[in-house]
């Protein structure tokens, strides 16, 4: 008795489960849409892709075509596919300059190439592509509410990228390489003058300076230092330094 009762049981589950699927054949483009993005909103994204993928062939040169195109990018960067969102973004913005989507494929677009920005040691081609793709978004809609946002993020890249020139600095001077070493900490000031290495770098490159006993050079930098960074924690320091030196010199 109870086997045939749990027989049922399955039975009209089944039963049910198959009246209530969606027949996607059967739908209108419009509801078709919203099929696919309730798809979207469960988080349910492989199948969402497939639905929206579906539209773009079926409903081609619809006036849904940019909400199934936008939805799609949309969806890859969920499932953190990086590289494909990117090129879906693309060709929204390419292909469809007219649409309500663009600045939000914009937008995305640099979102896709953030998500790929690696480890400051590792290449940064990645962040050098998010911090142009952000500044074409700025550049472009400079109304839109993202724009802080994307500010936000090109300081957070440019600071990735400070870093890692400044970490090569580093590694040169250790290396005793004093002319390379030079070289990215001037670099560093001269590129990413607002991130927190900058004021790093050229105090580390008077230091050197001092070290090599390039004093000339060493005060020219110390003056730079006191104008680019009057509160920097160590502006007292330059300033005794500097000072110093510069008595020095007039004795000469």
């Amino acid at each position: 008795m109870n086997k045939h009762v749990i027989l049922l049981s399955i039975i009209a589950v089944l039963f049910w489960s198959c009246s209530s699927s969606v027949v996607v054949s059967e739908l209108t483009p419009e509801e078709h849409l919203k099929y696919a993005i309730k798809l979207y909103e469960e988080e349910d994204y492989l199948e969402a892709v497939k639905e929206f993928e579906s539209i773009l062939l079926q409903y081609a040169g619809s006036s849904l075509i940019d909400d199934a195109q936008y939805y799609v990018g949309l969806t890859r960067y969920k499932r953190e596919e990086y590289i494909i969102a990117a090129y879906e973004f693309s060709k929204l913005i390419k292909n469809m300059p007219a649409s309500s989507f663009v600045a939000d494929a914009q937008f995305m677009l640099a979102e896709c190439y953030y998500g790929l920005s690696p480890n400051y040691n590792l290449d940064q081609v990645y962040t050098k592509k998010a911090i142009e793709e952000f500044q074409v978004f700025i550049d472009f809609f400079p109304l839109n509410e993202r724009v802080h946002k994307a500010e936000e993020k090109i300081n957070e890249l440019n600071e990735k990228l400070a870093m890692k020139n400044f970490t090569i600095a580093k590694i040169y001077e250790k290396m005793d390489y004093y002319t390379a070493s030079m070289k990215y900490f001037d670099y560093v000031v001269e590129t990413y003058h607002d991130t927190e290495y900058a004021s790093k770098a050229l105090f580390r490159k008077i230091m050197l300076l001092m070290e090599r006993e390039r004093e000339d050079e060493a005060l020219t930098n110390m003056k730079k230092f006191m104008l680019l960074f009057p509160k920097d924690e160590e502006a007292e320091f330059i300033r005794e330094l500097k000072e110093s030196l510069e008595g020095k010199i007039s004795l000469n």
